[in-house]
C-alpha cells in the first residue's frame, strides 16, 4: 500500500503518520459500527441480513489489525485504532437510533387508571392491555403495549404529559405474532433498498 501512495508523491514520513492513521481510524469506524447494526438486526431475529454484516464487520478488522501488526513501531497506529473503535460506537448508534429498527415493549403503572391516554392510543391503532394489580401502597394500574420504536419517543411525552410521575419500563421485543397491524410494520424511519432486504 505504501508504493501506491509513492507514486503520488507522497513521503515515507506523510505516509506513516498521516495516512495509514487516518485509513486505521476509518477501517475501525467502519467495523464498529457494522458490528452496532448486526447486533440490531440479531435482535430483531433478521437472518438474511446479520451474516453479511458480520462477514464485512470481520473483512475490515482484519484489514485494519493487519495495519497495526505492519505498523507495530508506530504509537499513532495504535492511537487510530482506539480513536477508531470510540468513534464507530458513536456512529453505530447515531444509525441505529435514526433506522429505529424493530419494537418495544412498554409497560406504564400508576395509581390511576389515564383514560386520556388509552383514548390517545385508541386513536392511533395501537393494540395495548390495561388491567389492575396491587402495588406497594395499595391498587394500581397496568397497562401494556408494544409498538415501533419510532412511536415511543412521542408516546413517552404523552405519558409524562399525563402523569410525570407515571413509572415506565421498556425493553426490545424480537418479534411479535400480528404482523399485518400497521403499528406493528417495523420499517425504518427513511426507506434504503439495503436495509428493506432485512424485512424479507
Amino acid at each position: 500500500m505504501q508504493e501506491f501512495f509513492q507514486t503520488f508523491g507522497i513521503s515515507e514520513q506523510l505516509f506513516d503518520y498521516l495516512i495509514m492513521p487516518l485509513l486505521i481510524f476509518c477501517a475501525r469506524v467502519g467495523d464498529v459500527s457494522i458490528n452496532t447494526l448486526r447486533i440490531m438486526f440479531m435482535m430483531n431475529g433478521k437472518k438474511n441480513i446479520a451474516p453479511v454484516l458480520g462477514f464485512f464487520e470481520a473483512l475490515i478488522w482484519l484489514l485494519a489489525i493487519g495495519q497495526i501488526f505492519q505498523n507495530i513501531d508506530n504509537p499513532l497506529s495504535y492511537v487510530a485504532y482506539a480513536g477508531g473503535f470510540g468513534m464507530g460506537t458513536y456512529v453505530g448508534m447515531y444509525f441505529e437510533e435514526k433506522l429505529a429498527f424493530g419494537r418495544v415493549l412498554v409497560r406504564v403503572i400508576t395509581p390511576q387508571p389515564l383514560p386520556e391516554l388509552i383514548e390517545y392510543m385508541k386513536d392511533r391503532d395501537f393494540r395495548f392491555t390495561n388491567v389492575g394489580g396491587e402495588g406497594r401502597f395499595g391498587k394500581v394500574n397496568l397497562l401494556f403495549t408494544v409498538m415501533k420504536r419510532d412511536s415511543l419517543t412521542e408516546f413517552v411525552a404523552k405519558v409524562k404529559s399525563i402523569d410525570e410521575k407515571a413509572f415506565y419500563t421498556i425493553e426490545s421485543v424480537k418479534r411479535v405474532s400480528e404482523d399485518d397491524v400497521n403499528v406493528m410494520d417495523d420499517k425504518p424511519r427513511f426507506n434504503m433498498s439495503f436495509f428493506s432486504k432485512a424485512r424479507t
